[in-house]
């Protein structure tokens, strides 16, 4: 037999745990993503730019992830997370990314001019992340999008290239899927509808 509902008093409710609220989650999502966009475009200092990018290094990237990975890929924040995603993945390992890079230069030239990566060693990799997410927050976003997936567009043809020596292609199918999301999100930027 079903049972009414009890009424619970609010401090009962409390001593249950804390309750995640979906809605709360959404608008924050959002809300953050926003106000770093806003907060990076009206900066005059070059200071505020430079925290704006390493943000990931300051509070790491699960703590990003917590906010904003759950959002759609094509959402603003889903949009700001993947390029934080694609800066932290260079700094990682600028190595291997470096070199895989280099392989796909010939066959993604197009894309190697867009990503801007010369010549690309670990050091350069490591610099055109920096500049790919400054330019998101004093430049043109769209732009900031299609470097990000330019850039991941020569790693995948270069990991291409490489894997016929090797079976990996499971990490060059992921990438590629994020070199799309990116993509799409700098489109949809220009249309006025990533949000």
């Amino acid at each position: 037999m079903p049972r009414r509902p009890s009424y619970q008093e609010p401090a009962a409710l409390e001593a249950l745990g804390e309750r995640s609220d979906p809605i709360a989650e959404l608008h924050a999502a959002h809300e953050t993503a926003a106000a770093l966009l806003h907060a990076g475009h009206a900066a005059t200092d070059p200071e505020v730019t430079r925290r704006l990018v390493a943000l990931v290094d300051d509070i790491g990237l699960p703590t990003v992830a917590d906010l904003w990975a759950a959002r759609p890929a094509h959402s603003l924040p889903g949009a700001l997370y993947r390029l934080y995603l694609v800066r932290e993945w260079i700094r990682s390992d600028p190595d291997a990314v470096a070199r895989e890079y280099a392989a796909g230069i010939r066959t993604a030239e197009p894309n190697h001019a867009v990503a801007g990566a010369e010549p690309p060693g670990p050091d350069e990799v490591r610099r055109v992340a920096d500049e790919i997410l400054r330019g998101a927050f004093t430049g043109d976003f769209a732009l900031a999008l299609e470097r990000a997936a330019a850039f991941c567009h020569v790693v995948v043809s270069g990991r291409a290239e490489l894997a016929r020596r090797s079976t990996d292609l499971g990490r060059a199918g992921r990438l590629q899927h994020l070199a799309r999301d990116l993509t799409t999100n700098a489109r949809l930027w220009r249309a006025g509808t990533l949000e």
